[in-house]
C-alpha cells in the first residue's frame, strides 16, 4: 500500500473504519445492473484472461463502454502512480476515480466488503502482500491472468491468479541531512540518544504494508527471522522508551516541514523524497540498512464484485505492460517483470541505473510466516509503543 500524495496510502491513515463507513453512507447507490457482456455472451466479470473475453480489442471496447475505473488508496506521488493514472486515461479515455488516496491496505479490504454492490465500490486494489493473501482467503478477489502472468515468478503470485505482485523495494532509512548532523545507516544507529524524537514510521504496522515491513526489517536486524517478528516489536518498544520514536506518520508534507527528519520507509519513497525536494533545498539521504535488509512487493487484485469489471482487467493489463512496468521503475520502484523486460530489451535502463544498489538476492516471508507476523503485531504493537 510503491511506497511509495501522502504515503499514508500504505501507512494507515487514521480513522480507517470510520472513513469506509462514511463512504458507504455517501455512495452513489447500487452498482449498474448491466454488465460488460459481449454479443456472444462473454462476461468481463468472469473473464480469467483477455483471451477468455475474446482478446484485447474486445476488452478495450468493453472497458471504454464502461468509461470509468474505481481505484482506491493510490497517491499520485507513491511509486509514480500519478504518471500511471495519467497514462492509462490518455491511452484509453477511461476516467479513473481514486477514493481515499491516503488510505491503508486494511482500508482497501474494508472498502471492498463495506461497499459491495454499490457503484462506488473499488474495482482494483494495490495491497501489501500480507493483505493480498488475507483478501484472497476471504474470497474477495477475481482470478485473472494478465498477458505477462507466466513471467511473474511463482513465489510472487497466487496460483489461482487472484493476486500477483506488481512492484517492490527495500526498507530504507531516510534522513534530513540539514537537520540531522550524523545520518543513521543502520537500525542499531537509531537507538543513539542523538536521535531523540526523530525516528518515524510510515503508519501503523497492523494496518500498513510499509510500516509492517519496517518492523520486519528491525526484527531481522535484532536476531529475529521471518518466523519471529517479535524482536522488531521489541526494538520499537526500546525506541519509544528512550524517546527516539516519533509517532507522527511520515508523509511528503512531514518530511518537507522537518516533522519527521528520520523515516523508516521503502527505498523508492525515500529516493522519491530526495528527488522531489532537491529544488527546495532539502538534502535527503537514503540508506538501505545492512543489518536489516528486508524486501517486499505490493500486490494487485481485482474486486470480485467490481462495478467496472472490463476496465479493472484492462488496468491490470496496462500495469503489467512494458509501459506500465517502466513507469513504476521511473518512480524508483522495482517492477516485478524487471528481469523479463531486461531479457526482452524493453527495460528503461536509465531509470534502472538510478535505483539504490543493494547486494545479494532478496528473500521473502511465506504466506504462513506473513500471517503469523500479522497476528503477533496485532497482539503486541500497541503495548510496545503506548504510553
Amino acid at each position: 500500500m510503491p511506497v511509495p500524495a501522502s504515503p499514508l496510502r500504505k501507512a494507515a491513515a487514521g480513522g480507517s473504519l470510520a472513513l469506509v463507513a462514511a463512504l458507504a453512507l455517501t455512495a452513489c447507490g447500487a452498482a449498474p445492473e448491466k454488465s460488460s457482456t459481449t454479443a456472444d455472451g462473454k462476461n468481463a466479470a468472469t473473464a480469467t484472461s483477455a483471451a477468455d473475453f475474446g482478446g484485447m480489442d474486445a476488452l478495450v471496447t468493453a472497458a471504454k463502454k464502461e468509461g470509468r475505473l474505481n481505484a482506491i488508496a493510490l497517491p499520485r506521488d507513491w511509486a509514480n502512480y500519478g504518471a500511471l493514472i495519467d497514462g492509462f486515461q490518455k491511452k484509453y479515455g477511461i476516467k479513473i476515480e481514486v477514493d481515499n488516496p491516503d488510505g491503508s491496505s486494511q482500508e482497501e479490504i474494508s472498502a471492498v466488503t463495506t461497499l459491495k454492490g454499490q457503484d462506488r465500490a473499488p474495482d482494483v486494489l494495490d495491497l501489501g502482500q500480507s493483505f493480498a493473501l488475507s483478501g484472497a482467503q476471504q474470497g474477495l478477489f477475481a482470478p485473472y491472468e494478465v498477458a505477462g502472468f507466466a513471467d511473474i515468478p511463482a513465489a510472487q503470485k497466487d496460483a489461482q491468479a487472484r493476486w500477483y505482485n506488481d512492484y517492490g523495494g527495500y526498507v530504507s532509512i531516510g534522513c534530513d541531512a540539514k537537520r540531522v548532523k550524523n545520518c543513521p545507516a543502520t537500525f542499531k544507529d537509531l537507538l543513539k540518544p542523538e536521535y531523540k524524537g526523530q525516528v518515524a514510521l510510515n503508519g501503523n504496522p497492523t494496518k500498513s504494508g510499509s510500516a509492517y515491513a519496517g518492523v520486519f526489517a528491525a526484527s531481522l536486524a535484532n536476531g529475529g527471522s521471518f518466523d519471529d517478528i517479535q524482536p522488531g516489536i521489541d526494538f520499537f518498544g526500546k525506541l519509544k522508551a528512550n524517546g527516539n520514536f516519533n509517532p507522527v506518520e511520515a508523509t511528503p508534507a512531514t518530511v518537507e516541514k522537518g516533522e519527521t527528519p528520520i523515516t523508516i520507509d521503502w527505498d523508492y519513497l525515500n529516493a522519491g523524497y530526495a528527488e522531489q525536494f532537491k529544488s527546495k533545498g532539502l538534502d535527503w539521504k537514503v540508506a538501505v540498512p545492512a543489518d536489516g535488509k528486508f524486501s517486499q512487493y505490493y500486490s494487485q487484485a481485482i474486486n470480485k464484485d467490481a462495478p467496472h469489471p472490463a476496465a479493472a482487467r484492462l488496468w491490470q493489463e496496462y500495469l503489467y505492460s512494458a509501459e506500465g512496468q517502466n513507469l513504476w521503475l521511473k518512480g524508483f520502484a522495482r517492477p516485478v517483470l524487471m528481469p523479463a523486460l531486461e531479457k526482452a530489451g524493453t527495460l528503461d535502463k536509465d531509470a534502472a541505473a538510478k535505483l539504490p544498489a543493494v547486494p545479494g538476492t532478496p528473500a521473502f516471508p511465506s504466506e504462513a510466516q506473513a500471517a503469523k507476523a500479522k497476528t503477533t503485531l496485532s497482539e503486541g504493537w500497541g503495548k510496545a509503543v503506548s504510553g
